[in-house]
């Protein structure tokens, strides 16, 4: 048989396999249909084997496929960083060759401003104005001192998500800004455009897109929080851009640089020595005692805005650390303060890409270590208060999908285990991050408290409505409520202790379940007393009476045996054995439910139930005339009274902790007494 299978599979997987063919030759050689059938039924097996070995296969390969796609996508950022890091290297070549070759060209320049400035700054004006007049909206553009046109041309517009083209644009390159502005197709006239955006060239950085067909000549404007991809004509038209904005961006940095330095005075000014001995001395400038001279400073804003750009969050909290260091016992001065107001812009943008990074909309994925990145920067930055809020919502919302995304299984136990581990699993693994992120931040701890009982309230939303919206029995209920307190207390392991709170929340439920049951169970007895004949129980065969000692030995009622005669009768009336059993068993479920807030309903309950039970009894008693119908029932009231009852008594006061008093009462104001025959009265 192995073997047929082995030629029938390397047939099928044969290069020159013809279907026709095989199923022309098969028709001829066959004898009939039973040899056809014989045949499909091989082909068949042949199938499910190689769909099996297909499935394992893929279970095989499924965590490699993962982790490759992960590698993948940190590959692919890295490759970005690196793409935006070769194209600066490469313009800062670019940059020190042209100074180097342009040191003539640059002197003659110079002859050419001295000798005619004032042409030169009109001739640029002028082109700026004339280009602007086409453009709708934006007439204070002209308002700004100095400002020139250095580039502009046509592009075309992309969109960052699916790369779909959006719309055509004209871009005007000025010495300290770039204008976008859209495309008025139907329009007549001299406006030809429409003003749609302006930004200042340090608030931006430029990226090279790299050429993919049909993706090509693209570059990236990187402006937080978004950023625009535009597509130039061609190759040559895109790398003018890319060089002139950068130049451009340069030229900016130089300049200010510049005018920052013509501000600091080149040497001390003398002060007049004062010859009233009553003046004050006069502080020292602050400008002379701060300097901002160094080459990082001056270029932190423009670093700020990259690393925000790469995502490079740790670095750039270590520039700002830095800074903050250096200028920590200095002066505040004017140039300190415009140092800052820039700076606090980027803090600013930051903490606006650290927010985002936190908030739910963003994957859930990755558990509460994918937030510490984002957490630990926001901790640094002193927003220990919104890191903390941000994290405890984003847990709450992925503890959230988590339970959604559980299926609800036929089996409410299965259901309600599956339940617990994912919650309890997801609150123990918060609570042990939260105390890694916020270790020195004690005051963020109440917070997490107030966290841990509203996802605790989510937890018992679902809980209560498969386990007691649904109507299961107590017992399953019992089970539920003994799985999840199990649990809970698990928790404790790390010092929190949420045990409480999960019994406030299903101290509602549990009541109502435990008053349903007493109904059901009173009701149930009440239907068996009206029908009691008072007559012993034949349980027919000797297996059905030692399963009776088995249920009544496992409820914790000892001595039955004395209640059992020969041929499997038992010297008990149906209605008493069938009281014991459930009521055994309610008490047993509600031990499993109990917890202090139910003492009072639990024990009510058990009262209510025995006082239906002894009731009959009694009244029954009272009203039977036959002597041997009524040692009967003394019988069976003895057994209620000294077997059935003690044993309720002790096994409460086992699993509460404290004796039933109420019970205890019960019973020994119950105790059958010698009455008269004739009467009918029913006094407990």
């Amino acid at each position: 048989m192995a073997d047929t299978g082995n030629r029938l599979r390397k047939l099928l997987e044969s290069p020159n396999f013809d279907p026709q063919s095989y199923v022309k030759q098969l028709s001829q050689q066959s004898d009939g249909d039973r040899d056809l059938q014989e045949h499909r039924q091989k082909i068949q097996t042949l199938a499910d084997e190689t769909a099996q070995n297909l499935k394992k296969n893929v279970y095989k390969n499924y965590r490699q496929f993962i982790e490759t796609a992960k590698e993948i996508s940190y590959l692919e950022s890295e490759m970005y960083q690196l793409s935006h890091i070769l194209t600066e290297q490469k313009s800062i070549m670019e940059s020190i060759t042209q100074s180097l070759l342009s040191t003539d060209k640059d002197e003659t320049a110079k002859e050419m401003l001295t000798a005619f400035p004032k042409e030169t700054e009109e001739v640029k004006q002028r082109t700026l104005t004339t280009l602007l007049e086409k453009v709708e909206g934006c007439k204070n553009i002209m308002e700004t001192p100095g400002r020139y046109l250095v580039y502009n041309g046509d592009l075309l517009e992309y969109d960052a998500d699916n790369m779909s083209q959006i719309q055509k644009v004209h871009a005007f390159l000025m010495n300290d800004c770039l204008l976008i502005a859209t495309w008025l197709a139907n329009r007549r006239g001299a406006v030809k455009y429409k003003y749609s955006a302006l930004y200042d060239l340090e608030s931006f950085a430029i990226v090279n897109v790299k050429d993919n067909p049909p993706i090509k000549d693209m570059f990236k404007i990187l402006m937080f929080p978004d950023s625009r991809i535009f597509k130039a004509e061609n190759s040559k038209i895109k790398k003018e851009w890319l060089e002139i904005l950068e130049e451009t961006k340069k030229n900016k940095v130089a300049k200010d640089k510049h005018t920052k330095e013509e501000e600091v005075p080149t040497s001390p000014v003398r002060q007049d020595v004062s010859t009233n001995p009553f003046e004050d001395d006069e502080p020292l400038d602050s400008e002379e005692l701060v300097d901002l001279s160094p080459e990082w400073i001056q270029e932190l804003p423009e670093d700020l805005d990259v690393c925000i750009a790469q995502r490079d969050f740790e670095g750039a909290v270590d520039l700002l650390d830095k800074l903050n260091e250096y200028l920590k016992e200095q002066p505040v001065s004017p140039r300190v303060k415009d140092l800052r107001g820039k700076v606090e812009e980027r803090v600013r943008q930051l903490t606006e890409v650290l927010v985002f990074e936190l908030s739910p909309d963003r994957s859930l994925r990755g558990g509460p270590k994918a937030t510490r990145r984002a957490v630990s920067q926001l901790v640094r930055l002193g927003q220990s208060t919104k890191a903390c809020e941000l994290f405890l919502k984003n847990r709450a919302a992925a503890v959230q999908t988590a339970i959604r995304q559980l299926r609800i299984e036929g089996a409410t136990l299965l259901y309600i285990q599956k339940l617990c581990n994912i919650f309890f699993t997801s609150l123990l693994e918060t609570a042990r991050e939260f105390e890694t992120d916020f270790a020195g931040n004690t005051g963020c701890y109440s917070a997490f408290v107030v966290w841990s009982r509203s996802v605790m309230k989510m937890f018992v939303d679902a809980f209560s409505k498969q386990v007691f919206d649904s109507k299961e029995s107590l017992s399953t209920a019992a089970e539920c409520v003994k799985f999840a307190s199990e649990h809970c207390k698990q928790l404790s392991d790390i010092g929190l202790d949420l045990t409480f709170i999960l019994q406030s929340l299903l101290v509602k439920d549990i009541r109502a379940a435990l008053q349903s049951q007493k109904d059901i169970i009173i009701e149930a007895t009440k239907h068996r007393n009206s029908e009691e004949m008072w007559r012993r129980m034949n349980l027919m065969t000797p297996e059905a009476l030692a399963k009776l000692k088995e249920e009544m030995r496992s409820c914790g009622i000892g001595g039955f045996d004395q209640y059992t005669g020969e041929d499997c009768w038992v010297n008990l009336s149906y209605t008493i054995v069938a009281f014991t059993k459930q009521m055994m068993a309610f008490l047993e479920e509600g031990l499993k439910l109990y917890f202090p807030e139910l003492h009072m309903v639990f024990l009510e309950s058990l009262r209510e139930i025995i006082l239906v039970a002894v009731q009959h009894v009694d009244y029954s008693l009272r009203c039977e005339q036959e002597s041997e119908k009524k040692a009967f029932i003394l019988l069976n009231a003895s057994f209620l009274h000294e077997t059935v009852l003690p044993v309720v008594e002790r096994r409460f006061e086992e699993g509460v902790g404290k004796p039933a008093k109420q019970l205890q009462d019960l019973r020994k104001s119950s105790r059958t007494v010698k009455v008269n025959p004739d009467s009918t009265m029913s006094v407990v």
